[in-house]
This record gives C-alpha cells, structure tokens and sequence, in this order.
C-alpha cells in the first residue's frame, strides 16, 4: 500500500513535540477555568488490543477539545497496578509480579503514546509503588477510626482456581469474575469495610449524579436493593431465645405454616447440636454451602430441605410452626430466616408441597374464594384478608399497615428498612496487594499501626503462588514484629487488600502525587474535584464506582474532603468486540493496535476507532474497514497539499455567503454539539467528511481556503498528528493545542433551502426545493405545480395532505 501522507515521519515528530514541550503538564494552582479529565486506570496485566483504545482516544478527544476551548485541562494516568489481574499474569509467565508489573507498565505506556494520547504524565502513579500505598494503609486507618473497618468470621466467597475470597460484587452468575471458576462459599477471619453503613446515602444521593447514565444508577440502586417491611420475633419453643426475619409481606404473617433458615446462619450450630439428625443436616448444610449463591435463588432451583427437629411460635396466633433449613435461603439478603407462606410465595409453595406442610390461604382472591388443598400455584396477586383474626375483609395493602401498627403496640415485631448490599470484604489471602496495617499482640489484642510508621511494606522475598494461605505467612521478617502499644513481640496481619481498595481513592492522589507528607491537600482537591468528566467501562458500575463513591463520603465525613460524590459527569463506552465476542486471548481474537499504527498511522487507527459506532453501543472490530479511515485522511491531506501548492494558505475574510461557507458553519455547529452530546465522535467525523465532499465537489472558483483550515481545526481532537502537521504547512506557527475552536454564525449555518421528499399515498415519488418554515398554503401550491407530481395525481381526487413540516409531504388521492 502506497502511503498517502508520511505518517511514519508525522507521528513520531509530533508526539516528541507534545512531550518536549509538555503540552499536557497543568498548573493544579491555577482552578480559574479547570476541567478534570480522567480515564480510568488500567491493570497493567497484559499489553492493550484495540478494544482498550475506545476509553483512551475518548478521553484524549475530550482532553484536545476541551483545552481548544481555553480550559486549563488536567489529565492524568496511572496504574491500577495490585490485585489478581497482575499477580496472575506473572504466574502464568513465572516471574516476580513486580517485575511483571512494571514490564506491562512500560509497554502499555509506550502503547498510549503511540495512539497519541497524551497526558500530564508528571503526575503518573501505581498502586503497587510504596509512595501510593502508603496512603491505602491510610485510608484503611481512617476508616478502622471511624469503627467502619472491623474483622469478623464470615461465610464468604472463595474462588479454589484464584485460591482467595471474592467480594459478592466480584461473583457474577456465581462465578469468579476474573477466572470463571465456580465460586463456593467458606468461613475464614476476615477484614471487612462497613459500606452497609452508608447505604441509605448511597442510593439516595444517585438523585445527585443527573449526568450519569441512568444505566449505571440502576444498577447501583438494584445492587443497593432496599426493601421496606417489618422484623417479627418468633420464639424458639423451649428455650428464652427467638429469631428475627424480615418481611415485606406482613398482610401474610398469620399464614406462616414453618420457619426456613439459610444454611449459613449463625444459630444453626446451636440450634441443632442436640439434633438426632445432626449428621443429616450437617451432610445437607455442607452439600448447600457448595452451591453457588446465584443457582440458589433461581426460580428453577429445585427446593430442597431438612428439619431441624427444633419448632418456633408463630407470634401474632401462637402456633407452634417446625423450623427447617433449606437450599433457597441465603444470609445476604434479610437476616437469614425465612417465616415461609406456601398459599402467597411461590418457592414456599413448592417446597411444602415436596415436605407435605401445611397451607392456609389468608389472602382471598376477590373473585372466587381459594381452596389450599386445590391450588396448584401460591396466589401471589392483591386481595382480601382471610384466617387473619381482626384484620379478615381488610384489603391486603390496607392491612399490611394495621397489622405492622398492631405488632409494634404488642412489642412482637417492628417496621425495618433492609438493603441487600453487605459490607465490603477487602481481605485478600494473595502476595501481590497492599499490606493491612494492623498487628496481633498477645496482650493488647488487634493494635493498628502508627500512621507516622507507614507504608508497612510488602516484602520482596515471598514464594507468591496461590496455596489457599496468604504467602506472606512463610515469611518471618515480615510477619514478626513489635506490638505499636507495648512493644512487646506481636504478629502483623498476612492478608492483603481488595485492589479496588487502591482504586477507591486515586483520582484525589493526582492532585498532588509527590507529597510525601499527605495523601492529598484538602485545599487543592477541593478546587479541582469532583472529577468534571470521567471516562470508563460501565462493567465497573457497581464494584468501582460504587466504592469510590463510598470511600468519599467516607473522607468527607470526616472532613479530609470538602465534598461526598467523586465524579461530576460519567460516561460508559461501549466494548469493541471481533466475531461477535468481547476481545481475549483465549478466543485468539485479540486485536493488536501496533501492527495497525505501522501500517496506517496512528490517526487512522484512532479514526476508525472513534467512527466504527456509537460510542456508547459495543462495536464489531473489522480489519479491512479500517482502510477507509486512512483513505479520508488522505483525501484530507491533499486538500491541504493543493493550497500549499498554489501558494492559497492564507485566509482571506469574505461577507459572501457560498454554499460552501455555509456548509463549513453547518458542520461547526454539528461537530461542537457531537461531542459536547454524549462524545458522538462518529457523527461529529462523519460531519467533517460531508464538508470533505463538499470541498471536492465545488467549482474551480470557489475560495476553499477558510473550509480547509476548518476542516484541519475540527478534525484536530481526532486526528492530531496529521492535523498538527498540515497547520504548520499551511502556514501557522503555533500547533493546534494553542488555538481556539471555531465558532458558527446561526445566520451562516441556516440552510435557505430544503429538500421537501413529496409521497404519493405513501411512495416516494419527487422531491420540492422549499425556503425553511414556509407557510401550508405555499407548499402546496409548490408541490401541485412539480411535473412529476401532476403526473400521478392527474384526473385523481385529493382526499387528504399530510405534512410534516421542513421533513415531508404525503398526499393521500382516491383511485
């Protein structure tokens, strides 16, 4: 392929002048007209494909427009550079992960640079590096002040192929997110953050973030899961204990035929070690435990159960109910015991029909009164109260109120809010993560450490392969220590933490990266922050997004911050995918940017890239339709070439409103109100080639001048090599970065006439040349005088006119 424009040579030289002369370097001092643009960090795991691209040449676009506009533009890049994601690639290639790390650090960086994107890399951080996670260990102390770090032995997700715990976020259709591997469930120690804390502020404040996609609020709020109803205390006959369930069903209460507990819950062991079945129901509680959490709550599941041997009182008619325990209960929702209806809940109703228990209709349907032993489903619509005592013929929604008052006077229950989302699980039994930074002592117990003697640093010298332990426990230097308090002899603790612990944080470090003195200047973060536009894959909606949002309120609280949302503005890109699949290695259908670059350039790569969709939508990755994209900006290219040729680069100021200069302020506005909407940079690239058309199309005595060097400031944030390059051919001094963005005449930009497609009956049949808004009564006159338009209605009578105003006309005739 012959090379339409010397890409080999441009790219190179424009981006050593972007960075030898720190283009993109800010001044965090100077918030007059500032604007934060941030990408999200990337695990420096493996080199990037083309479908990591999307986020970065996004960002870079928005960086370019934005600084075009005169805002001081801040635009940073890091490395989310601890976690599974690192730490398993250097195990498949069998090296340190600091070294892995730091060799995917550099490819990637030297990848970025290739694309053209450009940032403040002054600012550059990792995750992995002491300097930054120092300042983790901090947060975590903050948080262990605040009473919102604590440890607990839990029921928790392990992953046996990762050998670690998983947060509930990080299980997906009840597998491991990172591996696929069928998570299952296991009671270790573990550290915990208490987000559960922060939960009504969580999803309440989703009202705040009007720029967000309502995408990415749903499924916060769905993840967030609150639900209103009411706990009631069933006694447990035989002893002075009782257990809570939660309900949003109260109007059913007086159904509650038996008790389910979820395998997990805490009063199992108590409650059955007395049990003539006991090894029976230990036997069915191991085979649940290894059920994955996501099977157990499908509907298909089939119900399966054991009885404990133990009965509880119903409390509002003192029945006596069996109390079982079953597959289709679990501890993350509620508090783990079920008071099961099988007349009014479907799962209730199949598993009492396997265990033969006893049914009670109390909610009547309206039209026919329901028989228990003929259903054949659990009626689960609105009705009337039936075997309810005071409360029969109430409306059941009426009656959910009176009987949660009744139970409230009678000391047996109470109104609740729950939410689904539990607290966040950040202990990691892995090498590669930021150390806790709390030590065991015999005599003063779990004694964080001094924040003055950070970072507790994670030891090179540690056998890092998976083993179900955390490898840092074969390593005595490390886990030997002083107690902070007595100093006496004590252990450190050998789990590390959940890398989105690291990510939580990091857009407050870029501030301010190189202070060793403090994670980040209040003053300072307060200018620049909440983030004014962030960037990012919506896969992180609710692991990322959401900790981050808790972290800041978090800091805000207790007044590190002046402020409790992170990002202003968000915007999800949509995946580039190749045979229809998302790009991996193990499909073989990675695509990688490089050989592309050699081949067509860097901007033919972030062209297409930007054009290939909707940047919102996945996109389908085709290698031939890449040459398109370099074949435009050729075209381009010898645009400019012309004018430099016939020496025309200057351009002379014209009050003679062509069509050209009319199309060129059309195409301004189209760009501007592209990517100001939602980063559309496939219409805005499309608008600039119909000006490229244009420009082609006219008359040999049309000055093309003033359209040129606008078509090369538009096309800048897209293609900025070669943009940079044919500025300077034509003439100008200073590069792009430097100039300010075009604007457009509204008078310029109105078309003075428009094409009218005219149908007959529904058929196209011609098309009128119209002035914009012209009166009904003139269209139609215009319309009945066209010659095509006489010849289909010709002897016909007109029964009706449609028309659309400025799009169409539609004539409906009698045959």
């Amino acid at each position: 392929m012959d090379k339409a424009y010397p890409f080999n040579e441009i790219d190179p030289k424009w981006q050593k002048y972007w960075k030898d002369n720190k283009c993109f370097a800010v001044d965090t001092k100077d918030t007059a007209k500032k604007f934060y643009c941030l990408m999200m960090f990337p695990y420096p795991s493996a080199a990037l494909h083309v479908g990591h691209g999307r986020n970065y040449i996004i960002g870079d676009v928005v960086a370019r427009y934005k600084k075009m506009q005169g805002y001081n533009v801040l635009a940073p890049m890091g490395w989310d550079a601890f976690g599974l994601p690192a730490e398993n690639a250097a195990i498949k290639n069998n090296i340190h992960p600091r070294i892995s790390t730091m060799n995917n650090i550099a490819t990637m960086k030297k990848q970025l640079g290739a694309w053209g994107v450009c940032y403040d890399w002054s600012r550059e951080v990792a995750s992995c590096m002491p300097d930054y996670y120092k300042w983790t260990q901090w947060i975590f102390l903050q948080l262990y002040k605040k009473g919102l770090a604590y440890k607990k032995k839990a029921s928790v997700n392990w992953c046996s192929s990762c050998a670690t715990v998983l947060a509930n976020e990080q299980v997906v259709d009840g597998k491991c997110e990172r591996c696929s591997t069928e998570v299952e469930q296991k009671d270790l120690e573990q550290w915990f953050f208490k987000i559960t804390d922060y939960a009504e502020r969580l999803l309440t404040d989703l009202n705040k973030l009007k720029n967000w996609p309502e995408r990415v609020k749903t499924m916060q709020a769905n993840w967030i899961g609150k639900s209103v109803g009411v706990e009631i205390h069933f006694p447990i006959e035989g002893t002075e204990k009782q257990l809570t369930c939660f309900t949003t069903r109260v109007d059913t209460i007086f159904g509650a035929t038996y008790m389910v507990l979820a395998a997990e819950h805490p009063d199992v062991p108590e409650l059955i070690k007395d049990a003539k079945n006991k090894n029976e129901i230990l036997d069915f509680i191991d085979e649940v435990r290894h059920e994955n959490k996501e099977s157990r709550l499908k509907d298909t599941l089939e119900k399966k159960g054991v009885f404990t041997g133990r009965y509880v009182i119903n409390p509002v008619n003192g029945k006596k109910i069996p109390l079982w325990i079953a597959n289709y209960v679990l501890m993350n929702y509620g508090t783990g015991a079920v008071m099961a209806v099988p007349t009014h809940d479907q799962r209730d109703f199949e598993f009492a029909a396997k265990y033969k228990l006893e049914k009670i209709v109390v909610i009547d349907d309206p039209k026919f009164s329901l028989d228990a032993q003929l259903m054949k489903e659990a009626y689960e619509k609105q009705g009337i109260l039936v075997n309810s005592q005071q409360f029969n013929g109430m409306n059941n929604k009426e009656a959910m109120e009176k009987i949660a008052d009744w139970m409230e006077e009678k000391g047996i229950g109470k109104r609740s809010i729950q939410f689904k989302l539990r607290d966040w699980l950040i202990s990691r039994q892995r090498y590669w993560g930021a150390p806790i930074p709390m030590v065991y002592c015999e005599k003063c117990g779990i004694v964080p450490v001094k924040e003055e003697e950070l970072p507790v640093l994670l030891p090179e010298t540690v056998e890092f392969k998976p083993t179900g332990e955390s490898p840092l426990k074969g390593n005595s230097d490390f886990v030997n220590t002083t107690c902070p308090n007595c100093k006496g002899k004590a252990k450190r603790e050998i789990d590390t933490m959940d890398t989105f612990v690291d990510s939580s944080w990091y857009f407050l470090r870029y501030i301010s990266p190189k202070n060793k003195e403090l994670p980040f200047v209040k003053e300072d973060v307060d200018k620049w922050l909440p983030v004014d536009q962030y960037i990012g894959g919506v896969e992180h909606a609710i692991l990322h997004l959401l900790y981050s949002r808790f972290i800041t309120k978090v800091l805000c609280d207790m007044e590190h911050i002046g402020f409790d949302e992170p990002f202003k503005n968000l915007f999800t890109q949509g995946m580039i995918i190749k045979d229809g699949f998302k790009m991996s290695k193990s499909k073989g259908n990675v695509v990688a940017p490089d050989p592309l670059i050699e081949k067509y350039g860097a901007d033919t790569v972030r062209v297409y890239t930007l054009f290939i969709g909707p940047p919102e939508k996945d996109a389908e990755w085709e290698d031939r339709a890449v040459e398109g994209s370099y074949r435009f900006l050729a075209r381009v290219w010898r645009l400019v070439e012309a004018l430099v040729e016939q020496n025309k680069t200057s351009v002379v100021p014209s009050k003679e409103i062509t069509s050209l200069k009319r199309k060129t302020h059309q195409t301004i506005k189209k760009v501007t109100y592209c990517i100001e909407d939602g980063f559309r940079c496939n219409t805005a690239i499309s608008g600039i080639m119909e000006l490229v058309n244009d420009i082609y199309t006219c008359k040999d005595d049309t000055d093309i001048t003033e359209a040129v060097h606008t078509t090369v400031l538009l096309l800048y944030p897209f293609a900025p090599h070669v943009c940079d390059e044919m500025w300077s051919m034509l003439g100008n001094e200073r590069d792009l970065l430097k100039q300010k963005w075009p604007k457009y005449d509204e008078d310029i930009a109105k078309e003075t006439e428009i094409t009218m497609p005219v149908q007959i009956k529904g058929k196209l049949r011609t098309k009128v040349q119209v002035a914009p808004g012209i009166d009904e009564s003139s269209l139609k006159e215009l319309v009945l005088n066209d010659e095509k338009t006489k010849n289909w209605i010709e002897g016909k009578q007109i029964i009706k006119w449609i028309i659309v105003p400025d799009k169409m006309v539609n004539i409906i005739i009698k045959d």
